[in-house]
């Protein structure tokens, strides 16, 4: 059977944290926030490689004191990132082997990823589709203009915060991300691209706990969410 791979782009500094740590390396209970996210994708059985991409300085310390200390065996290529997140996906994307069909894509500090948000996802790509997980949006949306004047209020009921995994049959993601560097296309997440280039997304049930930590805030939530989970 064909393989599944995710890319952990995990090569950001988080410089809204005000840490001298990277924020992936930063404790989160009794391992490393990078640890979280490397085993929840270890422990399911539907992944077959995980390909983690770092800066070249970390390179060495989070092989010996997170692959290596927390028996990550599917990491079998550390692959080193680019300037932005784009340019560091598409540098994993160099790296996967033909015999990969699905690729996923999770932000490395997104910790509470679960096995069920990881099946869905990768069973879906398998079938042919690109796959973005999300959450509904409580707040109201505005449009505002440059002197934050509201322009137009969104329709709540259609909007749909956006978070990672996301997943793709290989071939679909690569062509997105080809046509990016041909015409110089910037987007915030892999969907994106993949919108622009042509693609159909569709949004599936992931999870309010399954937050993004770039802030000192964002590190007390997950704190709680992993104590009650513990």
């Amino acid at each position: 059977m064909s393989k599944v791979t995710v890319l952990i782009p995990a090569a950001g500094m988080g410089k809204r944290m005000g840490k001298t740590v990277a924020k992936q390396f930063l404790p989160l209970g009794d391992k490393p926030m990078l640890a979280h996210t490397l085993l929840a994708f270890q422990r399911t059985p539907e992944i077959d490689e995980i390909i983690p991409i770092l800066s070249e300085e970390d390179m060495e310390s989070c092989l010996r004191e997170v692959i290596e200390r927390y028996h990550i065996t599917k990491v079998k290529t550390l692959v080193v990132g680019g300037k932005e997140r784009q340019d560091s996906v598409f540098h994993g994307l160099q790296k996967i082997g033909k015999e990969t069909a699905v690729v996923l894509v999770h932000d490395g500090v997104r910790p509470f990823v679960t096995p069920e948000m990881i099946r869905e996802a990768a069973g879906l790509a398998r079938k042919g589709e690109c796959i973005a997980v999300g959450v509904p949006i409580k707040d109201t949306i505005k449009e505002v203009d440059d002197n934050k004047i509201v322009r137009r209020t969104l329709e709540r009921g259609r909007l749909w915060a956006i978070q990672t995994p996301q997943a793709f049959p290989l071939k679909v993601l690569k062509h997105a991300y080809e046509e990016s560097q041909k015409h110089k296309i910037f987007g915030t997440d892999d969907s994106t691209l993949v919108e622009r280039a042509g693609g159909t997304v569709r949004v599936i049930m992931g999870s309010y706990e399954n937050i993004k930590i770039t802030t000192p805030e964002d590190l007390i939530l997950a704190e709680e969410i992993l104590r009650r989970r513990s």
